[in-house]
């Protein structure tokens, strides 16, 4: 892999909790079933390397006051925000073809339900049935966007108010409607669906970066780190094809490429880990010894053999964080800075120095500066003299010449 074409991206969220509904998984998903009895079998596969989701779906329609369609889906309580990619692959039979996220009472066919849809011809719309058996209704406003370009859906619920966004690829989301459902409930099914728009005809969608979270709501108490859940990601900055590498319902940071490419580092609860771009293992505590606070400013050095710390000292002046060197492999860290506070951010394109901010005069609301300091000898050298304001983030260049900072 040719790490210089990726980016890590972390998003921290709630862990979604899905409830069992079938016995049937695929993928994120529980529930994989035809809704209305097609006359043609679909069917929902998942490619966890390509993390992509192959969904086909038949029936004569998804509209008046009954549907035809695969359903890849499960139940989720609450307020919630789904996303995903979706493409026909092929070029299909019918222009009303449809694939989208849908969000459905239950799984009868003349169910409630409320459609975040695209069409085969390229119309985007939001679509729904306010009750069940009633007709579904036109939708509010009628987006075409270019047949051959895949698109990103989603579709958030805050109470009984559903919105709908999209997006072509590679663009910021629109917002392309809003729907109050009053009779879909607290626990609806929510998932993915393709109809074919012609009882004899089978379709295929292609579907990936699927996304479901959940919606912190306003009454929640955050307590810190296991309050919410944290997921892994690598971007492919070329594609916009992104991968989950790893999720916890503990709280992590700060996502740095180990130097061979292979592996991501990132820290938690104090310790630093390790884990493969493939996400194919748990992670692995990389040996920090007695440094055991680490926050979120950790930096590996311009060669690859070091690993920068910023890790918390009790008792000392400003939360008392301190600047360690480590080997990347691990062993016990070189205390560097001795005064407090001190947080870094960067190396010196010699790898001999490191690049911080600090606050050394205790006077209420003075400044913070940047320094540097050798890591052999620990001497210290202010960089910026401010009388007022705060500066952070310092970073050397890679040709050594500079030092940039916020």
């Amino acid at each position: 892999m040719n790490f210089k074409t990726f980016i890590c991206v972390l998003f921290l969220s709630f862990i979604f909790e899905f409830s069992s509904a079938q016995s049937m998984s695929v993928g994120i998903f529980d529930t994989a079933v035809d809704v209305g009895k097609p006359k043609i079998a679909g069917s929902s596969m998942y490619d966890p390397i390509k993390q992509e989701y192959t969904i086909k779906g038949a029936g004569y329609n998804i509209w008046f006051n009954r549907d035809e369609f695969q359903y890849l889906a499960s139940r989720l309580r609450g307020d919630f925000l789904v996303t995903a990619d979706v493409d026909f692959p092929n070029p299909g039979k019918e222009g009303h073809r449809k694939v989208g996220w849908m969000v459905r009472e239950s799984l009868q066919e003349d169910a409630a339900q409320l459609s975040a849809t695209v069409h085969g011809d390229g119309l985007t719309v939001a679509q729904w049935r306010v009750m069940r058996g009633a007709f579904m209704r036109d939708p509010q406003d009628e987006l075409f966007f270019p047949k051959k370009k895949a698109q990103t859906i989603q579709l958030e619920r805050k109470g009984k108010t559903y919105i709908m966004r999209i997006a072509n690829a590679g663009e910021p989301l629109q917002s392309a409607g809003t729907v109050i459902m009053e009779n879909i409930g607290d626990n609806p099914y929510v998932g993915l669906f393709v109809g074919s728009h012609n009882a004899d005809v089978l379709e295929e969608a292609r579907v990936w970066n699927v996304r479901v979270d959940r919606l912190m709501p306003a009454s929640f108490n955050f307590n810190g780190a296991d309050s919410i859940g944290s997921r892994l990601e690598i971007l492919d900055v070329f594609t916009a094809k992104r991968k989950v590498v790893y999720e916890s319902p503990v709280r992590f940071e700060a996502p740095n490429w180990m130097p061979d490419g292979k592996k991501l580092l990132f820290n938690s609860k104090g310790s630093i880990w390790t884990i493969p771009v493939t996400g194919a293992e748990t992670p692995t505590k990389l040996n920090t010894d007695f440094v055991n606070r680490n926050n979120n400013d950790h930096v590996i050095s311009f060669d690859g053999k070091m690993l920068g710390l910023s890790s918390s000292r009790q008792g000392m002046f400003g939360g008392g964080s301190t600047v360690y060197v480590v080997p990347i492999t691990g062993g016990t860290p070189k205390l560097i800075t001795e005064k407090t506070p001190s947080y870094l951010h960067g190396w010196a394109a010699n790898n001999k120095e490191v690049y911080y901010v600090g606050r050394r005069d205790t006077s209420r609301n003075s400044p913070y500066h940047v320094y540097k300091a050798n890591i052999e000898t620990g001497v210290e050298t202010q960089l910026t003299n401010f009388k007022f304001g705060h500066v952070d983030g310092p970073e050397g260049s890679p040709d050594g010449q500079w030092v940039y900072y916020n």
